[in-house]
C-alpha cells in the first residue's frame, strides 16, 4: 500500500541549498546480496578516483607512488575496504531487499537512506553507525514491533523518520526516547495504542497517525507544544482530549473517517489552526442530534460532594491533614465551563453539545462540560471562531480558520 507524506517538502532536513552527492539504486529490483556488490564497486570506483585526483602528473615519482596506491586500493577494494565519505544520500527504494546491507555503514557521511518499498522485516543494529543521518524513510515495508533497533535514540541528528505502511501494533517503544525527532510518520499500520511518554518528543513538529486502530490518544499529547500538523484521521476515535487545545502552534488537524460526535470545544481557542478536517464522522451526519440524546449524567458521588464543598468554601487543608490520595483528588477538579457559573466537579460532569458557528458557514458540535444538569449552557463569547466586534478585515489571516473540510 502506497503511503503519501504529509508535508514531507517542508521536512527534509538533510538538503540545503547545495548540491547534495547522492547514490541512486533504486527500482533495479536488486535482491540484498546484488545491493551488496553495487555498493562495494562505488566505493572501489570512488576510492581509485579520489586517488587519481591527488595525483601530481608532472612528477614521476609522486606518478609512480600514485599507481602503486592505486592498485593497493583495488586489492583492499576486493577485501570489502574502503569508506566512502562524499555520498549523502542514497536511495535503495522498490528493490527486493530481505535485509539491509552491511555495506551501508561505509557511507559514513549519510544523512538520507531511502529504504522503503522493500520487504524488510528487520533494520539490523549496524545502521546506528551511521552518526549524520537526518532522514530515515522505511515506509511501505513488513516492518513488526521487534523490526527496529533498540537504541535508536543514538542516532541523534536525525529528525525525520517515516514508518508508515508497515505492520506495528503500537508505536515503537524506542521512539519515545528519540527527543530530537521532528517529523515522524506512523500511517497505515495496525497501532491500537499511544503511551503517555509521547510526551518526552518536544522537537516533534509533525506527527501522523492515520490509518491506524487507535480508540483514543493521551492527554499527553497537548504538551507536544510544537506541532504543527496532526493526522488523526481513518481511526476509531470517538472523542479527543481537551488537551488537544494547548497546541497553540497547530496549523492543520486532520480527524476525517473517524466515529467522533462531537469535539473539544476548546478547539476554537487555537488561533492558527488553518485546516480542520472532519468528514465521516457521526458529527457531520443527522446522527449528531441523536448523538447529543445519548449523553448521560452521573450524578457525583459522596467524595465529590465533599471534594466540591472543599474547593468551593476553600476550606484550608494541608498534605498533613488529609491521605495522600484525597489531595490528588482535590487537586484535580475542573472548573465550569459556564462562565456565569462558579461550580466545579471532578469525575462526574454533565456532557452537553453546544453548536458553534465556524468561518460563518458551518455549525460544528463542541462538546461542554458542566457541573449540574440545573447549569446553564451558555456559550462564552471567546468560543465563537469570530467576536461580534470583530471584523474578517481587521483579524491576522493567521488568527482565521481557513478550512473545514466537512465533505
Amino acid at each position: 500500500m502506497a503511503v503519501n507524506m504529509y508535508y514531507s517538502s517542508e521536512s527534509s532536513d538533510s538538503e540545503n541549498t547545495a548540491e547534495v552527492s547522492s547514490l541512486d539504486y533504486s527500482y533495479l529490483m536488486l535482491d540484498t546480496h546484488s545491493l551488496a556488490v553495487h555498493l562495494r564497486n562505488s566505493i572501489r570506483e570512488q576510492n581509485v578516483q579520489q586517488k587519481s585526483l591527488l595525483a601530481t602528473p608532472n612528477s614521476t615519482v609522486t606518478g609512480g607512488e600514485s599507481g602503486d596506491s592505486k592498485d593497493g586500493d583495488r586489492d583492499d577494494g576486493d577485501k570489502d575496504g574502503g569508506q566512502d565519505s562524499i555520498t549523502q544520500k542514497l536511495l535503495l527504494q522498490h528493490n527486493m531487499l530481505l535485509t539491509v546491507p552491511f555495506e551501508i555503514v561505509k557511507f559514513s557521511h549519510l544523512k538520507m537512506l531511502d529504504l522503503s518499498n522493500n520487504n524488510l522485516t528487520h533494520v539490523n543494529d549496524f545502521i546506528l553507525q551511521l552518526p549524520y543521518l537526518q532522514t530515515l524513510y522505511l515506509q511501505n515495508n513488513n516492518l513488526a514491533d521487534d523490526g527496529l533497533p533498540k537504541d535508536l535514540s543514538t542516532l541523534s541528528c536525525l529528525r525525520e523518520l517515516n514508518l508508515s505502511g508497515n505492520k506495528f501494533l503500537r508505536v515503537p517503544q524506542q521512539l519515545y526516547e528519540m527527543v530530537g525527532l521532528r517529523y515522524l510518520y506512523l500511517g497505515s499500520n495496525l497501532i491500537t495504542e499511544v503511551l503517555p511518554e509521547i510526551k518526552a518528543m518536544q522537537s516533534l513538529q509533525v506527527l501522523h497517525l492515520g490509518g491506524n486502530q487507535l480508540e483514543t490518544v493521551p492527554d499527553e499529547l497537548g504538551e507536544l507544544h510544537q506541532l504543527g500538523a496532526l493526522i488523526l484521521c481513518d481511526n476509531r476515535l470517538r472523542y479527543l482530549p481537551r488537551a488537544i487545545s494547548s497546541l497553540t502552534r497547530l496549523r492543520s488537524l486532520l480527524l476525517h473517517k473517524n466515529n467522533l460526535c462531537c469535539l473539544p470545544v476548546g478547539i476554537v481557542k487555537l488561533r492558527g489552526l488553518m485546516e480542520l478536517s472532519l468528514r465521516d464522522n457521526p458529527l457531520v451526519t443527522r446522527f449528531v442530534n441523536s448523538c447529543a440524546r445519548e449523553l448521560m449524567y452521573n450524578p457525583p458521588s459522596l467524595l465529590e460532594l465533599a471534594a466540591r464543598v472543599i474547593k468551593l468554601k476553600r476550606v484550608a487543608y494541608t498534605s498533613y491533614d488529609l491521605p495522600h490520595t484525597l489531595v490528588t483528588y482535590l487537586s484535580n477538579g475542573q472548573r465550569c465551563v459556564n462562565p456565569k457559573c462558579k461550580g466545579m466537579y471532578f469525575t462526574s460532569c454533565v456532557e452537553h453539545i453546544k453548536f458553534v458557528d465556524f468561518c460563518g458557514m458551518y455549525r460544528l458540535p463542541l462538546m461542554h462540560y458542566l457541573c449540574s444538569s440545573r447549569c446553564s449552557s451558555k456559550t462564552p463569547d471567546y468560543y465563537r471562531a469570530t467576536s461580534e466586534s470583530e471584523s474578517e478585515e481587521d483579524e491576522p489571516p493567521a488568527a482565521r480558520l481557513k478550512r473545514v473540510l466537512l465533505g
